[in-house]
């Protein structure tokens, strides 16, 4: 298992590296979490909605992801109120309060639920690697803790602990951590590691030493700072500007929303890396300037973000830019933002029952209390030179309450199953649709930036696209090879006992 000092520290990454190591060991390997607070969020083939962390942990491990490996999932929709999501299926709001210190028959069906999870996988699977939490050491919420130290002791496994050393204070994060753990919880660690390490690690002296003799408890490694490994964290937040330009031959500059509630961010990473590709994520409506498409992107609470475009002028800021010319992607929430209204009597995200959208495309979303889950196909269906190849196939999935139609006779921009389905403006330059992971599939993401690039009057680029799956799986191996240069492989195999496995 692995847990952390913190919030933030690399769980996720270092999980991803063991399933990735132990994988091509030739071991079935599984990741696991017992509960995820995310607004990225991924679909399994059976519907179910699982954390897009432990999807991509699961991923690394060459598996397809299943519920059972994040049986509880929490959405946040404001400050102090999530989604809960058991089992793949969400079962109401929930306040933190509500959540923590919940009923009894809440508690119950929780534990329930990461029981028979963890059941399902470690009878699957050789090795599992377990992600805690924040950290272990959350004195106030030990009774609550179902994803830390419960965990641990319900599996038998033997716990990593992480520190993030870039931040400082790593030293006395471990022996904080170590402090405040019961003597039993004491027991599960098995050994200590330092992440995201800068610099020469002899710098360190003997500190690991002085460490371990006041706790027993070994080090694994020292894992260094690397960048553009592109492994998708949990809830991590996206960087400022990604990719970059091309002085020589010109390239395009994308702008995404960054809204308060944005979610699966990471349906958009793709884009950077095609050359000559600069996307930026804008707060202020003056970055709007400049542009040569704007995305609006995916985000658990479509009515507040809506309200928060209106009130911070960056709604005013993309219709102009529309109205000049510049391409608009609306994705899930950011197509219901820009729409004509959304109307939502059940008050299913807000207390308002009528807003305004953006108006940029002639549909009307209504929100509804039951939730689209589900992976899915798109064809593009023309009308638009973004939309040009309908002979491609998208794969993505859909995660949504919202129910979106069309007005006065608009065009789909895609079709599924036969059926039309998203939007796209009368002159080809705006268009919108529900489908998560679009600019994943490689044809339509370089067709989208050569569409970009001609209007600009630019050469399309002529080199093969980038290959998304092949890229990550060549990410997940650099980040394996990394950690396995960084840490005591003979510690890391006894604590995973492989001679107890098959």
């Amino acid at each position: 298992m692995v847990q952390g000092t913190a919030s933030g520290v690399g769980k996720s990454v270092i999980v991803a590296a063991l399933c990735r190591i132990f994988a091509r060991r030739g071991y079935r390997v599984s990741p696991f979490k017992a509960q995820n607070m995310s607004l990225n969020s991924f679909v399994t083939k059976t519907g179910g909605e699982i954390g897009r962390s432990t999807a991509v942990q699961a991923m690394a491990a060459g598996i397809e992801p299943i519920t059972a490996m994040n049986p509880i999932l929490l959405k946040p929709k404001g400050d102090t109120t999530s989604q809960l999501i058991l089992m793949g299926k969400p079962i109401r709001d929930v306040t933190a309060s509500e959540y923590f210190e919940a009923h009894r028959n809440l508690t119950r069906r929780k534990m329930s639920a990461v029981r028979k999870a963890w059941n399902e996988i470690s009878s699957r699977f050789d090795i599992v690697i377990i992600e805690g939490a924040g950290s272990p050491a959350e004195i106030n919420l030990r009774r609550q803790d179902v994803v830390n130290m419960r965990t641990a002791k319900m599996a038998l496994a033997p716990v990593i602990l992480v520190a993030d050393i870039d931040c400082g204070g790593a030293f006395a994060s471990l022996v904080g951590t170590f402090v405040l753990l019961t003597p039993s919880e004491r027991k599960c660690l098995g050994a200590f590691l330092f992440n995201k390490f800068r610099g020469d690690p002899t710098l360190l002296g003997d500190g690991m030493e002085k460490i371990t003799a006041r706790t027993n408890v070994p080090f694994l490694g020292i894992i260094p700072y690397k960048q553009g490994l592109g492994i998708q964290e949990e809830d991590a937040v996206p960087k400022k500007v990604q990719g970059s330009l091309d002085p020589a031959h010109g390239g395009v500059k994308i702008g995404v929303v960054y809204l308060k509630h944005i979610s699966n961010f990471t349906d958009l990473d793709p884009l950077a890396w095609e050359p000559g590709v600069q996307l930026t994520y804008v707060t202020d409506p003056i970055e709007i300037t400049g542009l040569d498409a704007i995305i609006l992107p995916g985000t658990k609470n479509t009515s507040e973000d809506l309200m928060l475009l209106h009130r911070s002028g960056l709604a005013d800021a993309i219709t102009s830019a529309a109205k000049r010319g510049a391409p608009v992607v609306g994705i899930c929430g950011g197509y219901q933002m820009i729409g004509e209204a959304i109307e939502d009597e059940d008050q299913t995200e807000s207390d308002e029952q009528f807003l305004p959208g953006l108006g940029l495309l002639p549909v009307k979303t209504y929100f509804r209390k039951s939730k689209v889950l589900r992976q899915a196909v798109f064809s593009p269906a023309g009308g638009s030179p973004f939309l040009s190849n309908r002979d491609i196939e998208l794969e993505g999935y859909e995660i949504h309450h919202g129910r979106t139609g069309r007005l006065r006779g608009a065009r789909p921009a895609f079709t599924t199953d036969g059926k039309p389905e998203g939007c796209v403006s009368a002159d080809g330059m705006i268009f919108g649709c529900y489908l998560h992971d679009l600019f994943e599939n490689d044809l339509f993401r370089r067709n989208f930036i050569n569409s970009l690039r001609q209007l600009k009057n630019l050469d399309p680029i002529k080199s093969p696209p980038v290959n998304a799956k092949a890229r990550r799986e060549q990410d997940f191996d650099k980040l394996a090879d990394m950690v396995l240069e960084n840490i005591d492989i003979d510690l890391l195999d006894r604590l995973a006992r492989l001679e107890n496995v098959a």
